[in-house]
């Protein structure tokens, strides 16, 4: 308890309740003493009763150093608190005789309300009131980084609860901020709660922790009721450290936890995946805080060599330690909120590995996940990785610091997306192959986890490309032999290139000084009065960065170059490799989302061929589709026509596209939906808008494709006019079959188990300057198709119960076999 000098007790004779004269009262309080004074002038019986209240809370007081007095006031009635206006149905609470609160007599109708409403007035400083959910935050975000806060709902002011909460602000008052509220709206806000008038709540609010400006405080309840032995033994808990980690004997291991009577959970862990561990019992140990303790066990510890058969323990006072084969953390937190612990011990069973037959067929049931039945279809076939390099824990940092260049796959050797994506690496490498400077490599996270998560690696497949001195860049685009291949030769240029003359800008536009890139190259022009638009396109080049060729000329002459393309600075001018033309942009708006995304339509073809890999970026920019579908390459003609309706003029209304069947060949599925079988004769052109319900027009057959034709047909369409060829289904697009949890039917290879936790927090990357922070956060809006994961970072989340020495068994065994992919 922390000192209060000024609230101390003064002596055992106030043990009476003993009514004073008033003299007596002036001249005996001492100038520090805190006292609840009723100056009587009257006697009735609700006075009476409002005494003997008074009276039984003289020792609940005098425990807090504060007296309790009755003044006779039929003497000195000069006094003002003895004047009849003044002293009925009022109490005084003074420090010394300084005034501190008038109480109503009607607010102290118990012992609980007296010491409540005392304690309120004294601890005003220290005790915040809050009735709105803003003031609530408003006091949390003053808290973060300094203190917790503890945080209570009660049904009304002088209640029991209340008291109880007062006299633990009395007690840890120095240690925590303490604040109350008996708003029902401000406790539903922060807590699911259906009743109307629901019972009193106490909430810890982890605010010392949430040092970031924009980190929450987490909040954890007290789910017992609100009673002074719950609360001082809640506040015990939340002071204890989250996870302990020891090398002892579990039965010699006690904890606050232990001495309360909760139990204690060891999760036992080794060196190779101590990181991961340790993240796996924050886990659970937040989604148990209060409820058991969690203690990170080594499994070195001298004499204890059994437990490379178990992955949990678990203590209690009354029946010891039980050590336990659990499957993940959910079945650990199962266990602790059943109360169970004693009769849930699994017993593990080896299994034992299915030897092939040489003939066996593999003709396997239909999936409902395509990507999952190709692996499991091709799972004999052997794939070359003599040309990708394999990195561990020992290698990784090392192969980094030697090599001008290295593009890196994450993958796990389980997930059937990681290993589609291998197919795909394999064909990058052996394009690759002999080019000076690159080299891919491949790391195994289920193997190396602590290399995954060092580098901010949250799901799989993640491609990512390192150069020398320490630039990365993360792969979000398709998963596709091209596009992946196109990425890592871009990612070797950082943008924009400085350029510093006309003639370079020449060789740039020329491409002749730089080395060889696919796609579109992007030059952007200022001049000094274009400032803010020159910063903008910097950040947008470097967030773009391995996904566009970049450069940037910003010399005096800037305006030189701009006038020989007819264009008012600022400007940007795109090269593409097919053609000499050189398309001008001007940049109206110079925000740097505002020029990524002139840069990302830039990058767009004008007249695109429509295939599974682009729909979705095409599409997205819900303009309707004019369609042609053909069988093979576009007669010139037809080209030709397209092409002119794909002008800049129509293209801010629609986009014009085709289809080639024979490259992608869903082509004739999609229109058996539109026409059903037969097919019409090709080529075909088709209308459709996604704006319009669903409704697809055919082009009449018997008029020719041209401008003029198309143009006065669309007009029709949008006068609704013509009647559509059919009308699409508005219903869902949904799996065939229910989801399958193949994750959960994994069955470990060895007895031996530590926990695994694959979304568990990761902290974003450290950015090296602001103009890279700003293209960080940028970048996942300008890059599309992008698969950045949301991680919430304060709050790590379970995993699987794996550890890393089955895993390097069973790769063993994999190699024998050649079954990794």
């Amino acid at each position: 308890m922390r000192n209060r000098n000024w609230l101390q007790a003064s002596s055992s004779a106030e043990d009476a309740f003993s009514e004073l004269k008033l003299q007596e009262y002036l001249s005996g309080s001492p100038a520090s003493k805190a006292s609840l004074v009723y100056f009587r002038r009257d006697a009735s019986p609700s006075v009476d009763v409002f005494l003997e209240q008074l009276e039984n809370s003289v020792g609940a007081l005098r425990d807090y150093g504060i007296s309790v007095l009755k003044v006779n006031c039929h003497q000195g009635e000069a006094l003002g608190y003895c004047r009849e206006d003044s002293s009925v149905g009022k109490a005084y609470l003074f420090k010394g005789h300084v005034l501190i609160r008038e109480l109503p007599t009607d607010a102290l109708f118990s012992v609980d309300a007296i010491v409540a409403n005392v304690l309120f007035a004294l601890l005003f400083n220290e005790v915040k009131y809050v009735a709105t959910p803003e003031d609530l935050r408003n006091l949390e975000n003053a808290l973060r980084g300094q203190l917790d806060l503890v945080f209570a709902y009660v049904q009304a002011v002088g209640t029991a609860e209340h008291r109880v909460l007062m006299e633990a602000a009395f007690v840890y008052g120095s240690l925590h901020r303490f604040a109350l509220t008996t708003e029902v709206m401000l406790l539903k806000s922060i807590h699911d709660e259906e009743s109307d008038i629901p019972p009193s709540k106490l909430f810890f609010c982890h605010c010392k922790m949430a040092a970031d400006p924009g980190q929450p405080c987490r909040r954890t309840l007290m789910e017992q009721p609100l009673t002074t032995l719950n609360v001082h033994k809640f506040l015990k808990l939340m002071g204890e450290p989250l996870v302990m980690e020891v090398t002892a004997d579990p039965e010699k291991v006690s904890t606050a936890h232990l001495q309360l009577g909760l139990p204690l959970i060891f999760i036992l862990t080794q060196k190779e995946t101590l990181e991961a561990d340790r993240r796996t019992a924050e886990f659970v140990a937040w989604r148990l805080l209060g409820k058991a303790g969690v203690v990170l066990l080594s499994r070195g510890v001298a004499g204890l060599d059994f437990l490379l058969r178990y992955n949990v323990a678990i203590k209690t006072a009354a029946e010891g330690v039980k050590y336990l084969i659990l499957k993940d953390t959910d079945e650990i937190i199962a266990l602790m909120e059943s109360g169970k612990q004693s009769d849930h011990i699994p017993e593990y069973e080896e299994e034992e590995e299915e030897e092939e037959e040489a003939g066996e067929s593999y003709e396997q049931e239909i999936q409902d996940d395509e990507v999952v039945e190709s692996i499991v279809r091709d799972r004999r076939h052997e794939l070359p990785l003599e040309h990708i390099l394999t990195l561990t824990e020992e290698s990784f940092s090392p192969t980094l610091a030697n090599s001008d260049s290295v593009a890196v796959l994450f993958y796990a050797s389980w997930e059937a997306v990681s290993l589609v994506m291998m197919q795909s690496y394999v064909e990058v490498a052996a394009r690759l192959k002999g080019t000076p400077g690159v080299s891919l490599a491949r790391v195994n996270c289920w193997d190396w986890p602590h290399v995954c998560t060092q580098q901010n690696v949250t799901q799989f497949p993640t491609i990512k490309t390192y150069e020398k001195g320490g630039r990365s860049l993360t792969y979000s685009r398709m998963w596709d032999t091209e596009e992946a291949l196109r990425f890592i030769k871009l990612s070797r240029t950082s943008g924009p290139v400085r350029l510093t003359s006309p003639a370079e800008v020449e060789e740039y536009l020329s491409s002749k000084s730089l080395p060889p890139s696919p796609g579109v190259s992007i030059l952007g022009l200022f001049d000094s009065s274009t400032h803010n638009a020159k910063e903008s396109f910097v950040e947008a080049a470097e967030a773009l960065n391995g996904h566009v060729m970049t450069g940037i000329y910003s010399g005096d002459d800037a305006s030189v170059v701009a006038q020989k393309y007819k264009v008012p600075l600022p400007a940007l001018l795109l090269v593409r490799p097919e053609s000499s033309k050189r398309n001008v942009i001007h940049l109206s708006k110079s925000s740097t989302q505002d020029v990524a995304e002139v840069i990302r339509r830039a990058l767009m073809d004008p007249f695109p061929e429509i295939t599974v890999g682009n729909l979705p970026e095409y599409f997205q920019l819900q303009k309707p589709l004019l369609i042609l579908f053909s069988s093979g390459a576009l007669k010139q003609a037809d080209e030709k026509e397209m092409r002119l309706l794909a002008r800049e003029e129509n293209h801010k209304s629609f986009l014009s596209c085709w289809l080639n069947l024979e490259n992608t060949p869903v082509g004739r599925g999609i229109l058996k939906v539109y026409f059903g079988s037969p097919l019409p004769p090709l080529p075909l052109l088709i209308w459709v808008n996604p704006h319009s319900g669903g409704k697809v027009f055919a082009f009449p057959s018997g008029q020719s494709i041209t401008e003029t034709n198309v143009l006065a047909w669309i007009e029709k369409l949008e006068s609704d006019l013509e009647a559509p060829s059919t009308t699409l289904s508005e219903e869902d697009w949904k799996p065939r079959l229910p989801a399958y949890d193949f994750l959960s039917q994994m069955a470990p290879n060895l007895p031996e188990f530590t926990i695994y936790s694959w979304r568990s927090g990761h902290q974003e990357e450290a950015v090296a300057n602001p103009g890279e922070k700003k293209a960080a956060e940028v970048r996942e809006d300008l890059v599309e198709d992008s698969t950045v994961a949301e991680l919430e970072k304060e709050s790590p989340t379970g995993g699987d119960l794996r550890g890393t020495v089955p895993r390097l068994a069973a790769r063993e065994k994999q190699a024998k076999r050649h079954m990794e992919l």
